[in-house]
């Protein structure tokens, strides 16, 4: 039975790793064919904007599911694991960071009021919460590490926090993917029924099954979890 159990636990991690290079193959085929392609400087302010959802999907969401998954998937001791997982997410912390840049930055450029959204709030709180999980985590059970009493503790909410995050950023894309494609319809840039419009509507839906495999990777049923969550 526990071998059943592992079994679904690693279909799902399966599942999920297909759906974040299906959503990364997608975001860069909108931005890059479909949006006119990637740039820092641009005279062409659209393209600057481009960045952002690169980076927020494949350096941010798709990273940090990688880093979710890490410590339990991994085949490896706990300590390597652990350091993967607070490197992966650190990777995807900071590539969010510059993604969260570029969109301030193709705003002020193009004269557009910041932070006026449910979508800017969202991320930017998602971010700041983020950053003070991976503070904590490394804290308490890396460097300096705290006593065993508190790592065990902890380690629940770490765990439950974790979750709570990352299902806050996948909502954020979400929003994002409708406020963009919104913005676009109105603006009369971009037809509802359009290749275009279809495909942005596919990518938010391959995010969203994304973040549930990567939710129940992590929430299905073992035998024993503390053979896999340990607070050492």
């Amino acid at each position: 039975m526990g071998g059943l159990v592992r079994s679904k636990s690693k279909a799902f991690t399966y599942i999920a790793h297909l759906l974040a290079a299906t959503a990364a193959v997608m975001v860069l085929v909108w931005c890059i064919h479909f949006r006119g392609g990637l740039a820092f400087e641009s005279a062409n302010k659209s393209l600057i904007f481009n960045v952002h959802p690169v980076l927020m999907l494949i350096g941010f969401i798709i990273m940090g599911s990688e880093a979710t998954m890490s410590y339990r998937t991994l085949p490896w001791s706990k300590q390597v694991k652990k350091t993967i997982h607070l490197i992966l997410h650190a990777i995807a912390l900071v590539l969010g960071v510059f993604g969260i840049y570029f969109a301030f930055k193709f705003h002020n450029e193009s004269g557009i009021d910041n932070l006026y959204s449910l979508h800017s709030w969202m991320g930017l709180g998602t971010i700041g919460l983020y950053g003070i999980q991976w503070i904590l985590g490394f804290v308490t059970f890396l460097y300096p590490g705290a006593s065993v009493f508190l790592r065990t503790a902890y380690l629940a909410w770490h765990v439950v926090f974790g979750i709570f995050v990352y299902l806050l950023a996948i909502a954020s894309a979400e929003l994002g993917f409708l406020e963009k494609l919104t913005f676009l319809e109105t603006l009369g840039k971009l037809h509802r029924y359009s290749p275009e419009a279809f495909l942005v509507n596919s990518t938010a839906l391959v995010v969203l099954l994304l973040g549930a495999s990567v939710v129940l990777s992590l929430i299905a049923p073992s035998i024993d979890y503390s053979n896999i969550y340990t607070a050492d």
